[in-house]
């Protein structure tokens, strides 16, 4: 008689999977709803006896499974969703679907960038402009340029007028966010992000189809490289 298979390791919470949970278990303690704002980081990292940093990531993975949203000038506040199933574990089920969403993004924007190559007109070039303009501001007034950045990529789906394509980065939409989310939270993603929109819409307005496509592949490549990710082992 075969002996049984042995147990599963038991999974060991990081750090800021343990304070996430810590922060909700304090949203519910407190009453706090939709709409209500966490005290600031400084203030909150002390209550809880950790550093700024990893009070900062738990923040991000809350922001990321929909708990909070983080406001630039407003604070972090209370969503709708705040909240319903063990935080650890949908922290853990966006880790888990990371790869596969990093890799649809990966074919369908490097393809999606060469046909805006070659499809472009001065009014898409237009709108990747006013994009690439509203996230440089956004992030010099200290903001993450989130909205931005997904004006941008709009912007070149748009301009590859590809109906097919459009309607799959829209069934994919709520999941890139999440990406998008924990990426330009990254400390200096941002500005790293803003430059390689540069070199896609240099390539767009160049009408390079071959250079647009390997410019959003680096694109989709750095802004896969996230905190989740890295620490999963």
């Amino acid at each position: 008689m075969e002996s049984p298979p042995p147990p599963r390791p038991v999974l060991r919470s990081r750090l800021y999977e343990q304070v996430a949970d810590q922060i909700t278990t304090w949203i519910t303690e407190n009453g706090l709803r939709a709409g209500d704002r966490l005290p600031p980081e400084r203030e909150l990292a002390q209550r809880l006896g950790v550093s700024r940093a990893t009070l900062s990531q738990a923040l991000v993975a809350l922001e990321v499974i929909g708990v909070v949203v983080v406001r630039h000038g407003d604070g972090t506040v209370l969503t709708e969703r705040a909240r319903t199933a063990p935080v650890i574990e949908a922290i853990r089920a966006h880790a888990d679907r990371l790869p596969e969403i990093i890799e649809a993004r990966d074919a369908l924007e490097s393809k999606l960038a060469a046909l805006a190559a070659a499809r472009r007109t001065e009014g898409d070039l237009a709108a990747i402009r006013a994009a690439l303009a509203a996230m440089e501001s956004d992030i010099d007034a200290g903001g993450r340029g989130v909205e931005a950045d997904e004006a941008f990529h709009g912007a070149v789906t748009a301009a590859a007028r590809s109906e097919l394509l459009t309607q799959m980065m829209g069934a994919i939409h709520d999941l890139i966010r999440e990406t998008r989310l924990e990426s330009l939270s990254q400390p200096g993603r941002p500005r790293e992000s803003l430059a390689g929109h540069r070199k896609v819409a240099d390539a767009i307005g160049a009408g390079d189809p071959d250079a647009a496509a390997q410019a959003m592949h680096e694109h989709v490549m750095l802004v896969s490289d996230v905190a989740l990710l890295r620490d999963r082992t």
